[in-house]
């Protein structure tokens, strides 16, 4: 879909102001001091500063700032047993619930870098490219958020539409704790804006992605003598290793599956009573996630009977797929147009990474989640930020909310 002429963007006296606020130092400084705050996502006492730090930040926009607790959130551990995780607290901006028009914009505060972590110091390997923890995932992209909505709070525009801004602490484990958060907050928006990395560091968006879930198979079986009485025994191992085996099978182009871990076992001379499997599945669509779950039931109904063991599955599908269909595809368009007019490089790539994106689209909300920094090697040692981008992309978030507050998107609704 291309504009035509009557879609040309123009800058308005307004809208070059608004740009002209943007404050790159400002955003630079903010975003090194919280990329120097510990976050990975069990790091509760360095989750616990950085939610501080963000209200504070947050609070200079209008509207109320919350704190939201996590939901409760279990795991399996090594011997089967369900255990309870705790989650940091969700920071949550709401200005002007009472419009219309609302959007949802979304960035997560935690990083992949546990607390012992020696990945603490910032470095610039090369003129205007700095290398640091969560520099672009996705510190950069808080910073982003926040300053692209204080320059559109100075417009007469923004009058027009509210927002909710969601920062939760779980992302980068799949966002258990903060999933219903998210459901909430997208419901009834005409849009939303997640605050990722862009795909490339030229900046490319992602398109549509592929859903994730993750799966934990617990299998209890029979003790006994290796070699006394091997016959009264149930071997967890091999029960848990045929389903592994059936679920590689069970792969093909829409739904790639990766069995990662098994766990359990005993002395070599005992018949394995307990084993987990652990695996992920990366489900292209949605009818290639719903085939799925019906086909693992069947699938560990039939090992379960066949090697006579107890067989229990914990977890799911956290991500959903996410196309991108015509009202996505509008959205896009918008960010299109804005990225052209502002002189940045604008191209989509499908991408097979899932984040909070996959969770929002599936509540029937158009989104962009790659609003963030220009960047690279993330969840790595070498992950790196673009500074410059830092303004780049606060501008291009600015003038998208700008464009939506005056209706772009309400052609076709």
């Amino acid at each position: 879909m291309k504009p035509d002429a009557t879609d040309v963007i123009e800058l308005t006296p307004e809208t070059r102001a608004m740009l002209d606020r943007v404050d790159a130092s400002a955003m630079l400084r903010r975003t090194l001091e919280w990329s120097a705050i510990q976050t990975g996502t069990g790091n509760l006492a360095g989750l616990g500063i950085q939610t501080q730090a963000l209200a504070d930040a947050f609070s200079a926009l209008p509207g109320e700032v919350r704190l939201e607790a996590a939901a409760p959130v279990s795991a399996i551990d090594a011997d089967g047993r369900e255990v309870a995780i705790e989650r940091g607290r969700n920071v949550v901006l709401s200005v002007r619930p009472t419009s219309e028009r609302r959007i949802l914009l979304t960035g997560h505060m935690d990083t992949v870098f546990p607390a012992d972590t020696s990945f603490v110091e910032t470095t610039e390997p090369e003129p205007g490219v700095l290398n640091g923890p969560g520099l672009a995932d996705m510190k950069g992209g808080l910073s982003v958020i926040l300053e692209a909505l204080t320059m559109f709070e100075g417009c007469d525009a923004a009058q027009a539409i509210g927002y909710d801004v969601m920062i939760n602490s779980d992302e980068e484990t799949g966002s258990a704790g903060s999933a219903a958060l998210i459901e909430r907050l997208a419901r009834g928006k005409l849009a939303a804006l997640t605050y990722e990395p862009s795909t490339e560091s030229d900046g490319t968006f992602a398109g549509a992605r592929g859903g994730s879930g993750n799966y934990s198979v617990i299998v209890t079986g029979r003790s006994a003598h290796a070699g006394r009485n091997p016959q009264d025994g149930r071997n967890a191992i091999v029960a848990a290793a045929d389903i592994a085996v059936r679920l590689a099978a069970l792969a093909h182009a829409d739904l790639p599956i990766n069995p990662a871990r098994i766990e359990g076992g005993a002395a070599n001379n005992v018949v394995p009573d307990h084993a987990v499997l652990r695996f992920n599945i990366r489900p292209r669509t949605t009818a290639a996630a719903e085939r799925f779950v019906v086909t693992l039931r069947r699938m560990l109904d039939e090992v379960a009977i066949a090697r006579d063991v107890g067989v229990h599955l914990h977890g799911g599908i956290s991500r959903p797929p996410k196309p991108v269909d015509q009202r996505a595809a509008r959205l896009f368009e918008t960010v299109r147009e804005c990225s052209e007019r502002l002189g940045l490089h604008y191209a989509r790539k499908d991408s097979g990474g899932v984040c909070d994106g996959n969770n929002i689209a599936a509540c029937g909300i158009p989104v962009v989640d790659t609003m963030g920094v220009r960047g690279g090697s993330i969840h790595s040692h070498q992950e790196f930020m673009i500074v410059d981008s830092l303004a780049e992309r606060a501008q291009l978030s600015a003038l998208v909310l700008h464009r939506l507050a005056t209706g772009a998107l309400d052609k076709g609704r």
